[in-house]
């Protein structure tokens, strides 16, 4: 065999951080030790794995074959390593999470996995649809819980559980006395919303692209917990998961606003590379995302453990 597995190591980290200098810190190697590598391995391999563009270095075509079967052989010794560590296969797990599912579901479900395993490594990176899905494509994450749908063609989805948004305001304001609202009262409103970027925005977005009133958007904020509270302040009216407002409407201090006009539903989804090796930990995890769904019609009906 020409290459060794630190050589892989290293070739996949370059091609993550698309540096030398930066994978070698990732990796607690030198800047001489970590090129050395990767220049031996295309030495030895006859081949141009990169392009050098300025100070980056970008993944040629073969670059882009040979990196996810690199990772999957990277993980298949990582699994051999922790089984013969005696941790029974389950090491290390990184889950990207939207907001929503991040927030309320996600790490719940990572805190009983790493009670039955503690042995295992598991990172969760909670940011917007968008990055989620990019970090799966670049092979950075194991696996994403998303909201909503995504067409990049490096990527497979699954669906979940559905999902459905609800726009709401506070107690105090006019739309909460009648607890529904017309298309044309919803233009005449001002609005707080998730950023360009979030499934939660797309989803609206989509909601009302036939209908296409002029909104006045007064916020675009990047965390539900900042809606909820600029809309209890009177500040104007969101949209966001029901799931993440299911405690507000029990309290009272936030009140949905039914719109039969509007479709508000989507999907929470899974999502993975498509050619990424499913490790023990992946498949355990999945299994436990479904069995806390089992039987449930849309999220916000989903009975939350304890983590004891």
């Amino acid at each position: 065999m020409r290459f060794t597995l630190r050589q892989l190591e290293v070739f996949a980290a370059v091609a993550r951080l698309e540096s030398v200098t930066r994978a070698a810190q990732s990796l607690a190697l030198s800047q001489s030790a970590a090129s050395t590598s990767l220049t031996e391995l295309e030495r030895q391999s006859d081949c141009q794995l990169f392009d050098r563009v300025g100070k980056r270095l970008k993944l040629n075509a073969l670059g882009r074959q040979l990196l996810p079967q690199a990772m999957a052989l990277l993980n298949q010794a990582r699994e051999i390593e922790d089984l013969l560590d005696g941790k029974e296969g389950f090491g290390s797990l990184a889950v990207g999470a939207t907001l929503t599912v991040g927030n309320y579901l996600a790490t719940l479900l990572i805190g009983a996995f790493m009670q039955r395993h503690p042995e295992s490594r598991v990172r969760l990176h909670v940011q917007n649809t968008a990055h989620i899905v990019q970090q799966v494509a670049n092979h950075e994450l194991d696996l994403g819980l998303i909201e909503g749908c995504c067409q990049h063609p490096d990527v497979e989805l699954q669906p979940w559980v559905e999902d459905e948004l609800v726009v709401f305001c506070a107690p105090q304001h006019p739309l909460a006395q009648r607890g529904r609202a017309s298309l044309d009262e919803l233009a005449g409103e001002a609005w707080i919303l998730r950023e360009q970027g979030s499934g939660t925005r797309l989803t609206f977005d989509q909601a009302m692209r036939h209908h296409r009133p002029a909104l006045n958007i007064r916020l675009e904020l990047e965390h539900t917990e900042a809606i909820k509270r600029a809309v209890e302040s009177s500040l104007g009216i969101g949209c966001i998961s029901r799931l993440a407002l299911r405690d507000a409407f029990r309290r009272g201090s936030l009140v949905p606003v039914e719109t039969p006009e509007l479709d508000l539903k989507r999907q929470f989804c899974f999502l993975w590379h498509k050619q990424k090796l499913h490790t023990a930990a992946m498949r355990e995890f999945l299994e436990q995302c479904r069995a806390l769904t089992a039987g449930v019609r849309r999220s916000d009906e989903i009975v939350l453990p304890p983590i004891a």
